[in-house]
């Protein structure tokens, strides 16, 4: 079972009482000899202590990411239970003194825990070791639930690939378009044959590209752009001069390999979802960049970010699905408005 956020406090808060509850709890074995007030105010207090050091702790061991473990973050762990340590020891040692002052008569057994208390070396030691104790404990449980999680993700991603082969599939292959480009060439006949003929090339190389693509993780970049160039020739001859393509793509990145069909299905729900709604017409923006490790790919096109209400977003789920698929958290893909433009964006490691 996958553990939410939500449940991930609760579970936190609640092992929180009942371990801090449990480690104090050995007083109450004494409580003939320390007194009933002693034993009660011992109680709480150490748990108060004990829930107060470790909260602040865990915020801060929260920012540390468990993954690729290494001596850096080794020191910042050690330095993090080092100093809430000591905040435990002057917490328990600044609680003692006010038991002292606030109480008047004290048993033989209280002050002896009381001296106990105030011996710095004794302090030390046992602030360490509790709070050393309690950082093992919880980053074991955060070891054993990630590692959960990631189990439940490989099985999802498994489950999932079928389907998502599938939809690769369906996304790769829009029959509307098929039929819109054989008619558009069709009236094309009557005026260009030569043109028409050409047309028909490219359209058979897309339909090749699409089926023979399909079972491949990676293609060159530089074959990706040659489908995409096919792509815009069929959807000119409709278009004519509302369609504007521009492609602004560094030679670095022509051979570095990508998965196929990916800024094929940008460009195409650019067409489809931009340019074709807008009477004048717009443009077209490609950009491709490589940076620190990462491709970025990025392609603007003139409108607003509309997703009508019957749409199933089978493209870009797609794309989104493809990237999980091969690059788990590494490559991300966004759609966003910007300036009048529509901005498709992703990244994808090339180390």
């Amino acid at each position: 079972m996958n553990i939410t956020q939500p449940n991930r406090n609760r579970l936190f808060w609640l092992l929180q009482l009942l371990g801090w509850g449990f480690l104090n709890l050995s007083s109450i074995f004494l409580l003939d000899k320390l007194g009933t007030l002693f034993v009660i105010y011992s109680l709480l207090t150490a748990i108060l202590i004990g829930i107060g050091s470790t909260t602040a702790l865990r915020y801060y061991l929260r920012k540390i990411p468990l993954e690729n473990f290494n001596t850096n973050k080794l020191l910042k762990i050690g330095l993090a239970t080092f100093m809430a340590a000591l905040i435990y020891g002057f917490l328990s040692f600044g609680f003692g003194y006010a038991y002292l002052k606030l109480v008047p008569e004290i048993t033989e057994m209280e002050i002896k825990v009381m001296k106990a208390l105030g011996n710095i070396w004794i302090l030390a030691f046992q602030s360490i070791f509790i709070i050393g104790s309690w950082v093992v404990c919880y980053l074991v449980i955060k070891l054993i639930i990630k590692a959960n999680q990631n189990r439940l993700e490989r099985l999802e991603l498994n489950n999932t690939l079928k389907q998502a082969q599938l939809n690769t599939l369906k996304g790769q292959i829009n029959p509307h378009f098929m039929f819109n480009s054989l008619n558009n060439i069709r009236g094309l006949m009557l005026e260009d044959v030569e043109r028409s003929r050409e047309m028909l090339t490219k359209l058979s190389e897309m339909l090749r590209y699409s089926l023979t693509k399909n079972n491949i993780d990676g293609i060159a970049f530089e074959q990706e752009l040659e489908m995409v160039d096919n792509y815009i020739s069929l959807s000119k001859i409709q278009f004519e001069d509302r369609l504007k393509f521009e492609q602004q793509v560094e030679e670095a990145t022509l051979k570095l390999q990508i998965p196929p069909m990916i800024v094929q299905l940008l460009v195409e729900n650019a067409v489809k979802h931009g340019i074709a709604n807008i009477r004048e017409g717009g443009k077209i923006i490609l950009n491709a960049n490589k940076n620190n490790g990462i491709l970025n790919i990025q392609v603007r096109n003139t409108g607003k970010l509309q997703i009508a209400g019957d749409s199933t977003q089978l493209g870009l789920n797609n794309i989104k699905q493809r990237l999980k698929l091969l690059y788990g958290r590494n490559a991300s893909f966004v759609l966003n408005d910007l300036n009048d433009e529509v901005v498709a964006h992703v990244k994808i490691p090339m180390e």
